[in-house]
């Protein structure tokens, strides 16, 4: 089973500037994720995996190969065009995973994205999440979620066209609980059969995507106050699974 790695970090983040070189506990926030992938390779279904890293960026290459062990593919640079703000993340990945195959003559199984601002996943969560899309047969694909604290079937609304507001999907449920159980993605990992991409998808969504659902916190780094709230659940011990650090 050939199974590709990619780390993407583009250079470009508004919303917290350089984001994925950024300091959480004195490392680079790339570090966590470099560090799940050495821990991934201990296992046997991992330990000849390929490794790519996508980014346009030379400061975020200097800093991987400061503190890469897992023997990372520096010698891609993603194109301009897919390192935009408006570039969808699917392209970058269809692109790099080209690459790694002409490159090494390999035709990948399963090719598993890792998203360097949302670190807080563990191996186990891989494996099962592998082992869960492996299972299915009919499944392309398989990405990480939450289940989501609003619910779009009872607490949340969005504007009609005449300016009055209504519930995003309908339903007449008088509680939370009673609402059909909904999930957030969390932009933690995406796991792709070869099969996905003979389709020439768009978007990570399609009628034969499944969820891995985490049962421990993980959220996705988007603003500065959300790096603050992850480096003090990190800090202080708040998180409710073990993370190594």
């Amino acid at each position: 089973m050939n199974i590709l790695i990619t780390v993407c970090a583009r250079g470009g983040s508004k919303g917290v500037p350089n984001k994925n070189i950024k300091n959480l506990l004195g490392r680079p926030l790339i570090y966590y994720t470099l560090s799940l992938i050495n821990e991934l390779k201990e296992n046997n279904a991992f330990k000849n995996c390929d490794v790519v890293l996508s980014t346009d960026s030379k400061d975020i290459k200097e800093v991987v190969s400061e503190f890469d062990n897992a023997n990372i593919e520096l010698n891609y640079t993603r194109p301009e065009y897919l390192a935009t703000d408006q570039s969808g993340k699917l392209e970058a990945i269809v692109d790099v995973k080209n690459f790694m195959s002409e490159k090494y003559n390999k035709t990948y199984d399963y090719t598993i994205d890792l998203d360097v601002s949302s670190p807080l996943r563990t191996a186990k969560d891989i494996f099962l999440a592998l082992e869960k899309l492996k299972n299915n047969t009919r499944a392309f694909n398989i990405f990480s979620v939450n289940v989501a604290n609003k619910n779009p079937y009872f607490n949340m609304v969005e504007e009609t066209k005449d300016g009055f507001c209504n519930l995003c999907k309908k339903g007449e449920f008088l509680s939370r609980q009673e609402a059909p159980q909904v999930f957030e993605m969390n932009a933690s990992f995406y796991i792709y059969k070869d099969s996905f991409f003979n389709q020439n998808y768009k978007t990570v969504i399609t009628n034969y995507s499944i969820v891995f659902e985490m049962e421990h916190v993980c959220f996705d780094i988007d603003h500065p106050i959300d790096f603050d709230f992850m480096e003090y659940l990190l800090k202080n011990n708040k998180l409710d699974f073990k993370f190594n650090l």
